[in-house]
């Protein structure tokens, strides 16, 4: 059963205007939407899951991805994927395998979080907008362009003595500039990205961890790891390497009051067991 503990804390002035505008918006979005659906491409995983006792990692760890298909009354569409967790062979398959589509249909993708594991196949979508909260793009962007610029100038020093970079620097200084490269290429999402989908911030695990918010008849909310499995749902926790651990449990505390249906950051969608059926 749920643990409701945290749900008896109140929450801030700002989450609760933030709760208030977002039922407001779902109620009102969702006669003008024709279609709306979401499918989970491929299930994640915990590299090490705390609730089984994992200490250190027992797997490779990837974000649960799922694409939003919308269709709405003006005629206007969009194939919005989100956290391509899985490396991009194996995601573009399994994209195939779910939904018949291949890269060149995806006009979004969207990160819940700049963390590696939210984003090993983006770059198989080079014809998308990527898109990720400007919260977490300037959080993630400060300390990656001052590695860079320090290992940088730390090859300009060997380079000047005639020396090279070892192994571990070379593969580092490679690792930057691309991630560099790839934040640079995400654009700062807009509070809506398409008729029906609205960016929900869910602070903690990281300071702009974001979900997805969908209105339909249900409610469906994309979460990343501000909620990571049936079981942390189930037993109320966060996860223990949260940025921030109290205002993680605010976060999934909003996310379970206002969600019919979840999405989890590493499981399957799965029905919010605090509401009623439908």
């Amino acid at each position: 059963m749920f643990n409701t503990e945290w749900g008896r804390a109140s929450r801030s002035g700002r989450s609760r205007r933030v709760h208030a505008r977002t039922i407001r918006t779902a109620r009102a979005t969702v006669s003008t939407i024709r279609r709306m659906d979401c499918t989970v491409i491929s299930i994640g995983a915990l590299a090490a899951n705390h609730l089984w006792n994992e200490r250190t990692p027992a797997r490779t760890g990837h974000a649960t991805t799922a694409l939003v298909r919308t269709k709405g009354a003006g005629g206007s569409s969009a194939l919005i994927l989100v956290d391509p967790g899985l490396p991009e062979p194996a995601l573009v398959a399994r994209l195939r395998e779910r939904t018949g589509l291949g890269p060149e249909s995806i006009t979004h993708v969207f990160l819940t979080t700049f963390h590696p594991e939210t984003r090993r196949a983006i770059t198989a979508f080079p014809d998308a907008v990527w898109l990720i909260s400007p919260r977490e793009r300037e959080w993630a962007g400060v300390p990656l362009a001052q590695s860079l610029g320090r290992l940088a100038e730390t090859q300009r020093a060997a380079e000047a003595a005639g020396e090279e970079l070892d192994e571990d620097q070379a593969t580092m200084l490679e690792v930057l500039r691309r991630d560099v490269a790839i934040l640079q290429r995400c654009k700062p999402s807009p509070d809506t990205i398409a008729e029906g989908v609205d960016v929900f911030p869910l602070p903690g695990v990281t300071p702009g961890c974001t979900g997805l918010l969908l209105s339909g008849r249900e409610t469906t909310l994309i979460c990343g790891d501000a909620v990571a499995t049936a079981e942390h749902v189930e037993q109320g926790k966060v996860l223990p390497n949260c940025e921030d651990r109290e205002q993680a449990k605010e976060s999934f505390v909003e996310a379970i009051e206002i969600a019919d249906l979840l999405v989890p950051g590493r499981d399957n969608l799965l029905v919010n067991p605090t509401k009623k059926p439908f």
